[in-house]
């Protein structure tokens, strides 16, 4: 079981880093070129596509999981009632956006970003129709077809934005009839993640198709959409919590001013990326598992292992990336006017990493029906994130979006473990996760305030660590070891 499970998680894990490893080279290649100011449409409108995504998929993906174990329900009318409830949201949400383009542009305060809103609308309905065909490779097994559908728009959406803008500049006659056009700028890189979104959805059409619309049950519509408007709601708060903070700076602080400070926090934020991948790449090969395996008697004790497993992992890269943390930070930004970023993101990275612990947390909340926990979690986070940004944002600018991304990951962190125990209890190992939160914490602190730029020091507190966890799991070690 673990191997598979693991085995799969790897695959996952490998489609999750390369198609986020393609946005995280390009990120530097974007800064390079364009300064913050014209950096900050990408960062803006970007900010609020997982606001959008939530709205778009309404929770069937997770809900899509949760009644493909009900085996009364049969398996094509489950694919074709998901699928037909997002495709048609979808294209309202397309037609509506397209026809007010031009009020939701005003409304955002980007009047001259009309086409990029365009662009925009068509890249996050075709995601949305791609979600059910993943879900179904993803039930049924298929990590590597799942894999190659990700993984090839990504790599033609690193290529085109090469193309547009480091390599059509350079060219004032123009590439294959194209010519660049600076007016248009970083629009070019909507464009790229618009036929990366067509790739996507062409690879998974096989199961795109699987639907047929006669097939589409409304009452089992009904039941699936009672428990998945908590995960929506949930997950809508979870947006805010994540990447709303953007649309905050933009309205809080003055014009220019704004700009610049969004683009500068949505470059640092990306270094984050690291932590974030893996935490996908976790909960895509550990979902299908949770809610088929939940009834298994010894299950408890997987997720308190499985959880021991996630801390860890996310505590090694966190304290790797923090002890060289000023070096990987001034390589990957290269412009030096997005420098004055690298101290907010040790507190970014860590509300990551807590986030990542939620996540695993809320496990208990979807195996036992009690979607709504999610939802109560998720405003709580969401209202201490508005109350921050709101207060501190005109004073302290991205710094205090940033903390209060950490307070609110932690206090959802925090919460959902006193809940679940009291609802759902699993005996995670709570005393040495601390301990490994605490030295990783300490360890790496240490090394950014006092040792930033002396790496050797900074090493030895990442291999110090190492040893404890190697001392702390040598049962579980030797056992890898004699069975490899």
């Amino acid at each position: 079981m673990y191997k598979k499970l693991f085995g799969q998680t790897a695959v996952y894990g490998l489609s999750s880093v390369l198609v986020r490893i393609f946005p995280f080279i390009i990120a530097p290649i974007v800064t390079s070129f364009f300064g913050p100011a014209a950096s900050s449409p990408f960062v803006d409108w970007y900010s609020i596509a997982g606001v959008i995504t939530v709205l778009l998929t309404h929770g069937m993906e997770t809900s899509f999981f949760r009644f493909a174990q009900e085996e009364n329900i049969d398996k094509k009318t489950l694919i074709s009632t998901c699928s037909v409830s997002i495709i048609s949201i979808g294209l309202i949400y397309l037609i509506l956006g397209y026809v007010f383009r031009y009020q939701l542009a005003q409304a955002f305060e980007t009047p001259d970003q009309v086409n990029f809103l365009v662009i925009f609308l068509f890249i996050l309905s075709l995601d949305a129709f791609a979600t059910i065909p993943s879900a179904i490779l993803r039930l049924q097994g298929k990590p590597f077809k799942y894999m190659l559908s990700k993984v090839a728009g990504s790599t033609v959406y690193f290529l085109l934005v090469l193309f547009f803008i480091k390599w059509l500049p350079k060219h004032p006659e123009g590439i294959l009839g194209l010519k660049y056009n600076p007016d248009f700028g970083i629009g070019y890189v909507f464009v790229a993640n618009l036929i990366q979104s067509i790739i996507t959805l062409l690879i998974v059409g096989k199961e795109f198709f699987s639907f047929s619309f006669s097939k589409f049950d409304f009452n089992l519509w009904k039941r699936i959409m009672n428990y998945s408007w908590p995960v929506m709601i949930a997950g809508l708060a979870g947006i805010v919590n994540q990447t709303l903070d953007r649309q905050f700076l933009k309205y809080l602080l003055p014009g220019e001013e704004a700009r610049h400070q969004i683009g500068v926090y949505g470059a640092v934020y990306k270094i984050a990326t690291f932590i974030t991948v893996f935490r996908q790449a976790y909960q895509l090969g550990i979902e299908p598992y949770f809610f088929s395996s939940f009834k298994n008697k010894d299950s408890h004790k997987t997720y308190a292992v499985l959880m021991d497993v996630f801390v860890i992992c996310s505590c090694i890269i966190y304290m790797g990336l923090m002890v060289n943390l000023q070096w990987i930070s001034e390589k990957y930004l290269g412009n030096p006017l997005y420098y004055e970023g690298i101290k907010i993101i040790p507190f970014v990275m860590l509300g990551a990493l807590f986030l990542g612990i939620y996540l695993n947390l809320s496990i208990w909340y979807k195996l036992s029906d009690q979607t709504r926990v999610g939802l109560y979690i998720s405003i709580i986070g969401a209202c201490i994130t508005i109350l921050i940004n709101f207060l501190f944002i005109p004073q302290y600018g991205y710094w205090a979006s940033a903390m209060a991304a950490l307070i609110t990951f932690t206090s959802m962190m925090v919460i959902s473990y006193i809940w679940g125990q009291r609802q759902y209890p699993i005996h995670y190992n709570t005393g040495k996760i601390v301990m490994y939160l605490a030295f990783t914490i300490t360890f790496s602190l240490l090394s950014f305030y006092e040792f930033r730029t002396n790496y050797l020091i900074g090493n030895l507190f990442l291999i110090l660590f190492l040893c404890l966890v190697a001392f702390k799991e040598k049962a579980i070690l030797s056992k890898i070891i004699k069975r490899g």
